[in-house]
């Protein structure tokens, strides 16, 4: 059996240095410069109107998969007047009798913070970290709904950010090997 020497082996690219956090992107810049827009997931808003039985609103999130819906008023452009999630919906339903039947603008959040397609990801960061909430309706500036930031949007954008750092762990964290650099 012939012998390999280190020397002859090929480096093969991606492996020619230990792992660096961020090495492929500045992290903190394309957080502040990629607009929501881009990160959030496509298709029509889920929205209803205030007289919607809450029922109805579940039932639209159940099948249309999301965790919150957008309630407008107003004829055309329909405006942002508040948001309905599920925690809206689990904190109220062991209060109020007959949940169901109530119209779904009583129990909403009224007037929810949102944001323009344009607005940068770090602003929805922001937004969700201080004001501890998990959507961020995104509106047109005349407050049309064009879409929701859910956490599901912020974690794909990261890991698209970082793959090598999300993708690429062992099994278990236990069995991560962190070395430290020479000199630090």
């Amino acid at each position: 059996m012939a012998r390999i020497e280190v020397e002859d082996l090929v480096v093969l690219e991606g492996d020619e240095e230990e792992l660096q956090v961020g090495r492929h992107a500045d992290v903190g810049r394309a957080l502040l410069d990629t607009p929501v827009s881009e990160v959030m997931r496509r298709g029509r808003p889920v929205t209803v109107t205030p007289d919607v039985p809450v029922a109805r609103a579940v039932e639209l999130m159940v099948k249309r998969k999301v965790s919150a819906v957008m309630v407008v008023e107003g004829r055309r452009p329909r405006r942002l007047a508040g948001i309905f999630t599920e925690r809206d919906f689990l904190v109220r339903s062991a209060t109020v009798r007959g949940l169901g039947r109530i119209p779904v603008g009583k129990v909403m959040t009224p007037a929810p913070e949102a944001l323009r397609p344009a607005d940068g990801v770090a602003y929805a960061l922001n937004r969700m970290a201080l004001g501890r909430f998990r959507h961020v309706p995104v509106v047109t500036p005349d407050g049309a709904p064009t879409g929701m930031l859910t956490p599901r949007d912020l974690v794909d954008f990261i890991v698209e950010l970082c793959p090598e750092e999300t993708l690429n762990l062992p099994p278990e964290p236990g069995l991560a090997h962190h070395p430290e650099r020479e000199g630090a």
